[in-house]
């Protein structure tokens, strides 16, 4: 019974419902054929950005040491924007989209890869998922793929759909590897690791609601400098 227990918390639910919403929405993407309404893709988006910015308040409200989650923003952002993560990011993806130019299966597998799992919601909803068992995060984050996938698929192909093999391994392993090591992680480690995630899950929002474009990616590197400080 234990044994189906663990089995049952080592599942990346998330991750799998991830790989289904974007399977629906590459397959509608197909179909449709760039015939998806704008005005009901904006709807669709604005009302995704509330809900994350909902969730991430929740995540942020956790914060327990508000001076140490201050420091590791402004630092973890510094560092991000010397070595410009968000730069990097979006070489690599026209890179790759440049080197498949003739190949179209590959390009939109490549993008949609890069797209949907290169980014702060993967990372904050992957290791929300195995340390606190909360798929809230990946949930919305299958939601917004779902409907990307639409616009992608219409673009680049069934390639998109086979995004989801990768999408499963990168994602899921996060998710894994986080239940894994949950104990190595305190109590405190991990509410101040989910409150620095929900500044960054914020600044999605407000991407998603076009209130302000805040280069998340740059942020990233808090979520190191908040176990550091921690465990200090």
């Amino acid at each position: 019974m234990k044994g189906f227990y663990f089995m049952q918390q080592l599942m990346p639910l998330g991750t799998i419902v991830n790989v289904i919403t974007i399977l629906c929405g590459s397959t509608i993407g197909l179909i449709l054929h760039n015939r998806f309404p704008d005005k009901i893709k904006n709807i669709i988006f604005q009302g995704l950005g509330l809900c994350t910015f909902v969730i991430g308040m929740q995540m942020t409200l956790k914060v327990t040491n508000l001076l140490t989650l201050i420091f590791a923003v402004l630092i973890g952002g510094i560092i991000g924007e010397a070595i410009d993560l968000d730069k990097k990011l979006n070489k690599l993806i026209a890179f790759f989209q440049k080197k498949e130019t003739d190949n179209i299966f590959a390009e939109g597998l490549i993008t949609a890869f890069l797209l949907f799992c290169i980014g702060s919601m993967t990372i904050v909803g992957s290791l929300n998922e195995g340390l606190r068992s909360d798929h809230t995060l990946l949930l919305t984050k299958a939601t917004l793929d779902g409907f990307s996938s639409i616009a992608l698929a219409s673009t680049y192909g069934i390639g998109v759909i086979f995004s989801v093999i990768p999408l499963f391994l990168f994602q899921g392993g996060i998710t894994v590897l986080a239940l894994y090591f949950h104990n190595v992680f305190s109590p405190l480690l991990i509410t101040q690791i989910t409150a620095t995630g929900g500044i960054l899950v914020l600044a999605v929002a407000l991407g998603l609601l076009d209130i302000k474009k805040i280069k998340v990616t740059n942020l990233l590197p808090a979520l190191l400098v908040i176990i550091f400080f921690t465990l200090i």
